[in-house]
């Protein structure tokens, strides 16, 4: 595994963007609206080997993004990694006693396969696993 991106969730995906890019001087993406997560996204390109920045902005306050802004605050949510075959390493982490959020892989961004670890296996840190399908 390497790292993908991390995700950092954000109250103003356009202030988040401007900061980013305008300020920081980095490469942002285009946004991407994710209903089904009830999210708007944009990727940050950190020129790392493919690894960068996730801007997670919710359309609903009861969506998990929106649940974590009202307990913590803007900052990171989660640390993605990238995996080769997201359903195999699925079961290997349940068979291993990882305490899965999802069991079967579902579709993200940029059409990839995700699915998440829950923070009590992984030491308090929400984790991603992401497969490119392209």
């Amino acid at each position: 595994m390497k790292l993908d991106h991390i995700g950092i969730a954000v109250d103003d995906l356009e202030a988040a963007r401007k900061l980013y890019g305008q300020v920081l001087g980095l490469a942002v993406g285009p946004v991407e609206e994710l209903p089904e997560r009830k999210l708007r996204i944009s990727f940050v390109d950190l020129g790392a080997g493919g690894a960068g920045l996730e801007l997670l902005c919710p359309t609903d306050p009861d969506s998990a993004v929106g649940k974590f802004l009202a307990s913590k605050g803007p900052g990171v949510q989660h640390l993605a990694y990238r995996v080769e075959d997201i359903q195999a390493r699925l079961a290997e982490l349940k068979a291993a006693g990882v305490r899965l959020v999802d069991e079967q892989a579902r579709p993200g961004a940029h059409g990839c396969l995700v699915a998440f670890l829950h923070p009590k296996s992984t030491g308090g840190v929400l984790t991603e696993l992401v497969q490119h399908t392209h």
